[in-house]
């Protein structure tokens, strides 16, 4: 990062100046506090890939592990081996357990709550799009034939991808009823 070079007047404000920015240039500690939260998010990914290899290990399962991070969050995927759509499970039971796992592991190392996602085997990925497309058609069919629809009960990151494709439909809107595991999106016409 390019650092920010001044010459010191007489009464030393650029010097204090220089002193304020932080490396992203920004005044009062806002990089700081970006920059650390980036630094928080990346640890995070580095203590949820060695859990996550130690795991692998004790399961001798193969697969690539790979962190990054996106939307304010840390993101850790697996790739790779035959066997991990074993840790998948049907529906990402397993996915979503091993996800909160992760997460303690996490919680316990930085002793702060972590919102980390886990994909495995593109599990995500792919239900994400099935979801979104779900999504669009059950806003469409909502449209055409002036009912609400109830869809079958969803994971939280179900409901928050059908949610969100239903929000780029104009004329409906969707609201989750229930309680969990029993919740479920519905799509209402707009009035």
């Amino acid at each position: 990062m390019p650092e920010t070079v001044q010459e010191s007047g007489a009464d030393g404000v650029a010097a204090d100046a220089e002193e304020q920015l932080t490396e992203g240039g920004s005044r009062n500690g806002e990089g700081d506090r970006a920059s650390s939260s980036e630094d928080l998010l990346v640890r995070e990914g580095d203590i949820a890939g060695d859990y996550l290899e130690q795991l692998l290990d004790l399961v001798d399962y193969d697969g690539d592990i790979d962190l990054d991070v996106e939307a304010g969050r840390a993101v850790v995927s697996i790739e790779g081996g035959d066997d991990l759509e074993k840790l998948v499970g049907p529906r990402g039971n397993v996915l979503e357990s091993l996800q909160e796992l992760t997460r303690l592991a996490v919680q316990q190392e930085t002793g702060t709550r972590s919102r980390l996602m886990l994909d495995i085997a593109g599990w995500r990925a792919d239900r994400r799009e099935e979801l979104a497309d779900l999504g669009r058609a059950t806003a469409e069919r909502v449209l055409a034939e002036g009912e609400k629809i109830r869809l079958q009960p969803m994971t939280p990151f179900e409901r928050k991808v059908v949610h969100d494709a239903v929000a780029q439909i104009d004329g409906v809107h969707s609201e989750s009823e229930g309680e969990d595991p029993r919740r479920r999106v519905v799509v209402f016409p707009k009035p």
